[in-house]
């Protein structure tokens, strides 16, 4: 894609005004490309795989309720999360899809979570006795996904494939439901990593299978293997999250042709408290690392680093004004950013301005961001703070 330098060298094409809401600085998010995301990814893996969108850290910021109110209609039967409280959060406002709780299994939590129906996944042996009694104590059958630790070295279990099944099979109390893994560089078409955890997982799974050990679910995939038809990793479930909310991120190496095609489905905007003429020479902002080197007008936006954008795009970053690319001059302050408007001399108080989304052929998205940042785009979407009004559209 096209940065913001090269996007303000482009001829912008009118666009309809942005309507300004009530806001200092809000998100929209389209449910309608929620929706339309996951029957992408539907068509691409087929009604034999299914999907499990994982809507931990609020949904990427989209807003975990709502995206999952989303994905349900469309018929996800199941949904993933981080850690327990986030599974509690879903359960309240009335989600009744399976809920995988993917990283946590701490002591405080696991009442919590069987309680609210959650399904854990285990990362250790030690764990696996815990939950049976645990199990037992609740004279309950408790269903239960067990982590394979291929090569990211992270959570899960490497290797030790007799004591996963003497663990499993020592536990009258569960039902290994799901057998998983997780790719630490599925991106990276110039290494093999990617076929050596495939081999590494398998490798545990048929001994497991060996010993009378066969779960009904097997995921290893999140969206990278989805958008660009890596198979082998698809198994009979995928866990998609970037691909959700629109984006997937470039590969590398000679990698195969995108199979996968989505949208981003939040926009992100602010309002200018203030606009203001400026001579020849004026500093803006802390240190001033800007000076004017002409007549200047800046536009003072209602956001600044505690709403999330990142101060790496101080002197850097752009904005989308009226259809216009207008550059961040100085330094992105707390709850303020100034931005050049010289260009767009309609600009006005109480305007609405784009920080992350399309005003007709002007897109800034989170990889752009992202790139000029140095950081990654799912840092630049989690990165939007809960302080930032969420509008369903």
């Amino acid at each position: 894609m096209s940065s913001p330098v090269e996007l303000a060298a482009a001829e912008p094409v009118a666009a309809s005004p942005v309507k300004a809401l009530p806001y200092r600085s809000w998100v929209e998010v389209s449910r309608p490309q929620i929706a339309a995301n996951f029957r992408a990814i539907q068509r691409v893996v087929g009604k034999s795989v299914e999907i499990m969108p994982v809507v931990k850290a609020d949904a990427y910021r989209h807003g975990a309720i709502e995206v999952s109110r989303t994905l349900e209609q469309q018929g996800a039967k199941w949904l993933a999360v981080s850690n327990t409280e986030e599974g509690v959060a879903l359960r309240e406002a009335g989600i009744s899809a399976r809920i995988l709780v993917m990283a946590d299994f701490l002591p405080f939590t696991r009442e919590a979570m069987l309680a609210h129906h959650l399904t854990p996944v285990i990362h250790s042996l030690e764990d696996i006795a815990e939950l049976n009694k645990l199990a037992q104590s609740r004279s309950e059958k408790v269903r239960f996904h067990f982590k394979v630790d291929s090569g990211l070295s992270r959570l899960g279990v490497r290797w030790d494939a007799a004591g996963v099944a003497e663990a499993i099979l020592g536990a009258p109390n569960l039902e290994l439901e799901g057998l998983m893994s997780h790719l630490a560089s599925p991106a990276n078409y110039g290494t093999k990593q990617t076929e050596e955890q495939i081999a590494a997982f398998d490798r545990l799974a048929g001994h497991l299978k060996a010993a009378g050990i066969s779960p009904s679910l097997v995921h290893l995939s999140a969206t990278i293997p989805i958008a660009y038809g890596r198979r082998q990793a698809w198994r009979g479930m995928v866990r998609p999250g970037h691909a959700i909310y629109g984006y997937v991120s470039p590969a590398r190496g000679h990698a195969p042709a995108q199979v996968l095609d989505v949208k981003p489905a939040l926009t992100w905007r602010a309002t200018v408290l203030s606009v203001k003429d400026l001579p020849a020479g004026a500093s803006v902002g802390y240190g001033g690392m800007f000076k004017t080197i002409g007549p200047t007008r800046v536009a003072t936006l209602a956001a600044g680093y505690a709403d999330g954008i990142p101060h790496k795009l101080s002197n850097r970053g752009s904005v989308i004004v009226h259809g216009c690319v207008a550059p961040i001059i100085g330094a992105v302050s707390m709850d303020m950013t100034s931005v050049d408007v010289t260009h767009v001399p309609q600009t006005r108080v109480g305007d609405a301005i784009t920080l992350l989304g399309a005003e007709g052929n002007v897109q800034i998205d989170a990889q752009q961001i992202a790139k000029i940042a140095g950081t990654i785009s799912y840092s630049v979407l989690c990165g939007i703070h809960a302080r930032v009004k969420r509008i369903y559209v």
